[in-house]
C-alpha cells in the first residue's frame, strides 16, 4: 500500500513587482565600492582616449608647419601608455565585482530554493531551477560589472566626442547628429525586443534541463522500458527549441550590432564629402578635417559599446526577471525567534478534526481526522492505498498546512512551533529512503553534524549496517553515488533508518521503514523499532502484520477519515475493514 502525494498544477510563478533594475542595483550596490574604483578607472582611460585624435591633429599641424614632432610624439606615446595601462585595470576590476555579484544572487537564491515550501516544489521543474541558478545567474555576470558603468562611460565619451565635434565645425557636426538621432530611433525598437527573445531563450533551456533531469531521475526506468528513442526525440526537440529561440535573441542582437554601423558609415562618407568640400572652399583647415574624421572614428568604439552594452543590459534584465520569479513563491522563514525549550521526553501528537487538500481545485484528502499518540509507545497507521497515511506525517513535519483543524505537538499547534525546534525533535523515513550523492557518513550525520564516532558506530550496528561499511572500500567515508545507486534497497532504508536514530528524536516516523528488507533485517529493524517505541513516540505506517500486531495502537483509515482505533485483537473484533486487511493485505505482506 503506497499513499501517493498529488501534485498542484503546473503554473508560472507571477512576476514580482518590483522591477528587475531595481533589483540588479540592489545586488549591485553591495559591492558598489569595487565597481565604482573600476568604473573611474575605465572612464579616465576612455578620457585620456579621447585626447589621442587632438594629438593627432596637432601632428599633422605641425609637419604641416615643418617643426619639430618630438612633443606631440611623446605626448601621443604617453596618452597611448597610460590609456593602455587604465583601460586594462578597470574592466579586470569590474569583472571581479561582477563575480561578486553572481556569488551575492547565487547565495540569495541558494537560500530561497532551499527554503521553498514543499508544495512550491512540488509544481516546479527541478531542471528549471538549476538552469535559474546556474546560467541566468551567469548571465548577470558581464551586466553588474561592465554592462552598465561601460554604457555610462561610452556615454560620456560619446557626448564629449560630439561636444568637440561640434567645438570643431559646426556643419559637419550637424550632419554626424542626424546620424545619432537614426541610432537611437532604431535602439528604442531592438532593445525591448531582445530582452523578450533572451526571456524565451532562458524559459526554453530551463525546460531542457528539466527533461534531463526527468530522464537521470528514472535512469533504470528509461532502458528497462527500452524508452531511450522516446526520451532522446523529447530532448532532441527540446534542444532545437532552445536552439530556435536563441537564433532569434540572436538576430536581434545582430540588428542592434547593424543599427549602430550603418549610421556611423553613413555618416563618414557624408563628413568626408561636406568635409572635402568645405576644405576645396577654404571654408576649414585639412587638419581639422582630419581630426573629426579622427574623432568620428574613435567614436565607433563607444558607440559599439554602448549598443553592446544595451543588449546585454536587456538580457541582464531578462535573467534577473526569472531569478527574480523565485522570490514570488511562497518559502519557509529561517528561524530567527529564540529555540523554544520543551520536555525531554516523547513528543505527544494529536489530529484535531484536521481536513486537509493539496490544492484549492483538488479533492480533500482528509476528512475531519482526529487521533491521538501520547508518549513512548507504537502507533501503526493502516489503510488501503491513498487513505492519507503518508500525508499525516507531511503534516505533523508542517510540509503543508492543514486547511482546518489543528495538528499538536505536545499540546502546541505545529503551525506556532518555531519550524526549527519542530523539525529537530522528529526523525522522518520517507517511503523510497532518498540517499544523497555523498560519503555514507555524510548522510548518516545530515540531521546530526555533532554526532560522535562512537554514536555514529552505535547506530551502524542497530541498522545492521556494519556489512556494508565493512565491504566499502574507504568504510564511512566511501562515496555512494547519486542516489544512493551503489546501495540496494534494503540498504539505503536502513541508510535512511540510522538517520533518523541518530537525531536521537522525541518523534520517530516511519513511512513503510522495512517495505524493501529481507526478512533477516526486517525482524531486526522490527527490534530496533520495538527498542526506541520504549523510549520514545513511534508513528509507523505498517503494511506488514507483524508490525501491526506489535503497536500498542493501531489507526485505521479509509477515504481520509479514521474509521477506528484500537489494538490488533480489538480491531479483528470490531471492524470489518481491518479484518480484510490483517487476512489479505497485511498478511500478504507478511
Amino acid at each position: 500500500m503506497t499513499d501517493t502525494t498529488p501534485a498542484a498544477p503546473a503554473a508560472e510563478a507571477e512576476a514580482p513587482a518590483r522591477a528587475p533594475i531595481t533589483r540588479l542595483w540592489a545586488y549591485a550596490r553591495r559591492h558598489l565600492r569595487l565597481l565604482a574604483i573600476g568604473g573611474a578607472l575605465s572612464f579616465a582611460g576612455g578620457l585620456v582616449g579621447l585626447v589621442q585624435p587632438l594629438i593627432a591633429m596637432d601632428v599633422i599641424d605641425t609637419l604641416a608647419a615643418n617643426e619639430s614632432l618630438t612633443r606631440p610624439l611623446l605626448y601621443l606615446a604617453a596618452v597611448v601608455v597610460v590609456g593602455g595601462a587604465l583601460s586594462a585595470l578597470g574592466p579586470y576590476l569590474m569583472q571581479i565585482a561582477g563575480q561578486d555579484v553572481v556569488l551575492t544572487v547565487r547565495k540569495d537564491l541558494i537560500g530561497r530554493l532551499v527554503r521553498l515550501q514543499v508544495a512550491e516544489v512540488d509544481r516546479l521543474k527541478p531542471g528549471d531551477l538549476v538552469s535559474r541558478l546556474t546560467s541566468d545567474t551567469n548571465l548577470l555576470r558581464t551586466v553588474a560589472s561592465t554592462t552598465v558603468i561601460g554604457g555610462v562611460t561610452d556615454t560620456f565619451m560619446i557626448l564629449g566626442g560630439i561636444g568637440l565635434m561640434a567645438w570643431l565645425d559646426p556643419v559637419l557636426f550637424g550632419t554626424t547628429m542626424a546620424m545619432v538621432v537614426m541610432v537611437t530611433v532604431m535602439m528604442l525598437f531592438i532593445m525591448p525586443r531582445i530582452q523578450n527573445a533572451t526571456v524565451d531563450s532562458q524559459k526554453a533551456l530551463g525546460d531542457m534541463g528539466s527533461l534531463l533531469e526527468r530522464i537521470f531521475s528514472a535512469f533504470r526506468t528509461v532502458k528497462a522500458s527500452g524508452a531511450e528513442d522516446h526520451e532522446i526525440a523529447r530532448l532532441e526537440a527540446a534542444a532545437t527549441t532552445a536552439r530556435d529561440k536563441g537564433v532569434k535573441a540572436s538576430l536581434w542582437e545582430a540588428l542592434a550590432g547593424v543599427a549602430a554601423f550603418m549610421p556611423v558609415n553613413i555618416a563618414f562618407l557624408l563628413v568626408l564629402g561636406v568635409g572635402g568640400a568645405r576644405v576645396a572652399s577654404g571654408a576649414m583647415e585639412v587638419g581639422t578635417l582630419i581630426g573629426f574624421l579622427l574623432l568620428l572614428f574613435y567614436l565607433m568604439g563607444p558607440i559599439s559599446g554602448l549598443v553592446a552594452s544595451l543588449s546585454q543590459l536587456q538580457t541582464g534584465l531578462a535573467a534577473i526577471h526569472r531569478v527574480e520569479e523565485v522570490a514570488s513563491l511562497d518559502s519557509e522563514a529561517a528561524q530567527s525567534e529564540p529555540r523554544t525549550t520543551r520536555s525531554g521526553g516523547p513528543a505527544q501528537v494529536a489530529f484535531e478534526d484536521v481536513t486537509f487538500r493539496y490544492a484549492d481545485d483538488l479533492p480533500f484528502v482528509h476528512h475531519g481526522v482526529s487521533f491521538a499518540s501520547s508518549g513512548r509507545g507504537l502507533t501503526a497507521l493502516v489503510g488501503p492505498s491513498g487513505a492519507g497515511k503518508t500525508t499525516v506525517f507531511s503534516l505533523i513535519e508542517r510540509f503543508y498546512p492543514v486547511t482546518t483543524g489543528r495538528v499538536t505537538v505536545d499540546g502546541v499547534d505545529v503551525r506556532d512551533w518555531p519550524l526549527e525546534d519542530l523539525r529537530g525533535i522528529i526523525g522522518y523515513v520517507e517511503q523510497d529512503a532518498p540517499v544523497l550523492d555523498g560519503t555514507l557518513r555524510e548522510n548518516l550525520v545530515m540531521a546530526a553534524q555533532d554526532a560522535s564516532e562512537a554514536e555514529i558506530e552505535d547506530v551502524v550496528k542497530t541498522a545492521r549496517l556494519t556489512e556494508l561499511v565493512e565491504k566499502l572500500p574507504e568504510g564511512l567515508d566511501s562515496r555512494i553515488g547519486y542516489r544512493g545507486t551503489t546501495l540496494s534497497g534494503g540498504e539505503r532504508q536502513r541508510v535512511a533508518i540510522a538517520r533518523a536514530l541518530l537525531r536521537k528524536p522525541r518523534l520517530l516516523l516511519l513511512d513503510e521503514a522495512t517495505s524493501q528488507l529481507d526478512a533477516a533485517n526486517e525482524a531486526s529493524l522490527k527490534q530496533v523499532m520495538l527498542d526506541a517505541a520504549e523510549r520514545t513516540n513511534v508513528l509507523v505506517v505498517a503494511h506488514r502484520l507483524s508490525t501491526v500486531t506489535s503497536a500498542d495502537q493501531i489507526v485505521v483509515f479509509d477515504t481520509g477519515v479514521v474509521r477506528a482505533v484500537g489494538t490488533h485483537a480489538e480491531l479483528v473484533e470490531k471492524d470489518e475493514l481491518y479484518r480484510d486487511l490483517a487476512a489479505s493485505q497485511l498478511l500478504t505482506a507478511a
